[in-house]
């Protein structure tokens, strides 16, 4: 039992943390090309679905490529933003709009499960004998608002948030059915509702292994929980998750797929990403490694939540549903983890929505010592990284200091920095914020207990605005395929003929495709050849006995191992 004033569960004023949550979810979002890798892919198979036909809608694949990039929710809402955004703002933009509705989705499901959560009897502080003990809407707002900040300071969200992947509809899906699941103790036909539509989502974009471990654990969660879920939730969300499992067959058979295509459909909904029939060493080699640092501070209060909740006087804690039900998804989802072929950040970012609530429950016991830590190790690291990403800022804008100004040119070479005012002064003002705020927090011992997480969350929030200001322009002249396209399409402009691609990989065929306009297909009686392995177009021009000439061989400034080439193809005789 946790002993807390009112005072303590003063939550954050609205227009604060609506602006924390805005400024990180759009920052990065605009004013760049896709990326490599995933966020290319992706974006690759949205831009094919808004330029093609109806074959592409129900087989999201890539330009010439017969290969289903997997379930096709994602694709579906890219390329509808896209029609509706695209000669607005652009259709790379455009498209990223689908990032942000997943994590703004995602965020906002998080904050409510775990306002619910904490209005529950077995959470609440201890009665205080003269009184002031918080009420249950104060106290619930002050956890759901910790989610939330715990949420936004995960270190390894940064990046992969602001993607055009099928992950971030993923990451929405489980926190919308985290939310139905909570919702669903108190209202069951509403909380039916949303746990059968974020089924339904995780049906359509993902393969059926994390949507069948989603349902599962929902399952072992209900079962588990002392607090039973009525009949009303299990039919709505049984019946909207069924519909959600059956909307992608369906399609098949009204679009009339054929046989072809219904395997390579059948396929990528099994087998996309990869996944083996046991647990893979490499995945589990990665999780072990990886997770610590991309789920930083996530994970060490989950853990103090957990080890606290768990023994305390009361029996049956491990079946209380703030703990029980994300406890569930997050042991399904390292499970699904574990068993991919080889796991990458990009999985592990459907691990953060249960361990955020889990990690929010330990807000109300968290000693002083440990909050000095996690706020002094916050205020270090983000101090110095904003200071480092200003130093080499300068050093590109002015050549000072030398060292570091040579060292970037050597690492991209041809890239001209210039100066941008309006970026400039954004940064400047982020950075102004974040004096701000250390030193609100430095200067008092303000005694909410979600003072602990304003430092982190704020931080990672300068971080990321810095680099997508201060450093865009670098960032994207080093991930971009576009300056490789553009001279691409000059060496072949007066060569008739198509490209073969079936050696090039997913990221570049998706960039080449949308950055230019030529004829690539996986094709081997094309009389151009694109791979990136030399070794690679001998042998293929061995198997069928083919005559290859090198013509063009390029990469991208920031990539000294990838190698592209173009080869002319002819017969051998």
């Amino acid at each position: 039992m946790v002993k807390l004033t009112a005072a303590a569960t003063t939550s954050i004023p609205r227009m604060i943390i609506f602006a924390l949550t805005l400024i990180y979810g759009l920052a990065g979002l605009f004013a760049r090309d896709p990326w490599k890798n995933e966020d290319a892919i992706g974006f690759g198979g949205m831009w094919i679905l808004q330029q093609g036909k109806a074959l592409d809608w129900i087989v999201p694949h890539l330009a010439g490529r017969d290969v289903s990039l997997g379930a096709p929710f994602p694709y579906w809402l890219g390329a509808i933003l896209m029609d509706l955004f695209g000669p607005l703002i652009g259709m790379a933009n455009a498209a990223r709009l689908y990032s942000a509705i997943c994590f703004f989705a995602a965020a906002l499901a998080i904050w409510y499960a775990t306002y619910l959560l904490g209005r529950r009897a077995e959470v609440q502080p201890m009665a205080l004998a003269v009184g002031g003990q918080p009420s249950l809407k104060n106290y619930g707002m002050t956890l759901a608002d910790g989610a939330l900040l715990i949420f936004l300071a995960c270190v390894g969200l940064a990046q992969r948030a602001h993607e055009t992947t099928p992950m971030m509809a993923q990451l929405m899906a489980i926190s919308i059915v985290l939310y139905g699941t909570v919702r669903g103790l108190d209202r069951p036909w509403q909380g039916g509702l949303w746990t059968g539509l974020g089924i339904a989502i995780i049906a359509l974009s993902s393969n059926l292994t994390l949507s069948l471990m989603v349902v599962c654990s929902t399952i072992i969660a209900v079962l588990a929980s002392n607090a039973k879920l009525r009949f009303r939730w299990t039919l709505t969300s049984t019946v909207l998750g069924l519909i959600g499992f059956a909307i992608w067959p369906i399609l098949w058979h009204l679009g009339n797929l054929p046989p072809e295509w219904r395997h390579i459909a059948q396929e990528g909904w099994r087998n996309m990403p990869e996944m083996q029939s046991r647990p893979s060493i490499a995945s589990l080699s990665f999780m072990s490694v990886n997770f610590w640092a991309y789920a930083w501070p996530v994970w060490p209060l989950a853990m103090i939540s957990l080890a606290h909740w768990s023994r305390t006087q009361k029996t049956g804690q491990w079946r209380a549903p703030h703990l029980c039900i994300p406890l569930s998804f997050f042991v399904g989802c390292c499970i699904y983890i574990l068993f991919r072929s080889e796991a990458n950040e990009h999985d592990l970012i459907i691990l953060i929505p249960s361990l955020a609530i889990i990690a929010a429950f330990s807000l109300p016991i968290l000693k002083r010592g440990l909050i000095s830590f996690v706020d002094w190790f916050a205020m270090f690291s983000f101090t110095i990284i904003a200071l480092a990403i200003w130093i080499i800022w300068l050093a590109k804008i002015t050549g000072f200091p030398q060292s570091t100004a040579a060292n970037l040119q050597r690492l991209l070479p041809g890239f001209q920095a210039q100066f941008d005012y309006l970026t400039f002064v954004i940064a400047l003002i982020i950075t102004g914020i974040w004096l701000g705020i250390v030193r609100w927090r430095t200067s008092r011992a303000p005694k909410e207990i979600w003072r602990c997480l304003i430092i982190s969350a704020s931080g990672t929030t300068l971080m990321w605005v810095l680099l997508m200001t201060l450093w865009l322009p670098t960032i994207d002249f080093a991930k971009t395929y576009r300056h490789v396209s553009e001279r691409l399409e000059k060496v072949i402009a007066n060569t008739p003929g198509c490209i073969d691609t079936s050696n090039l990989g997913s990221a570049q065929l998706a960039s080449f495709s949308y950055f230019s306009k030529l004829q690539l297909r996986d094709d081997p009686s094309c009389n151009l050849m694109l791979t990136h392995s030399s070794l690679e177009a001998k042998a293929y021009a061995s198997l069928n006995k083919k005559k290859i000439e090198l013509l063009w061989e390029d990469r991208r400034a920031a990539d000294r191992d990838e190698r592209l080439r173009l080869y002319q193809v002819t017969p051998a005789n």
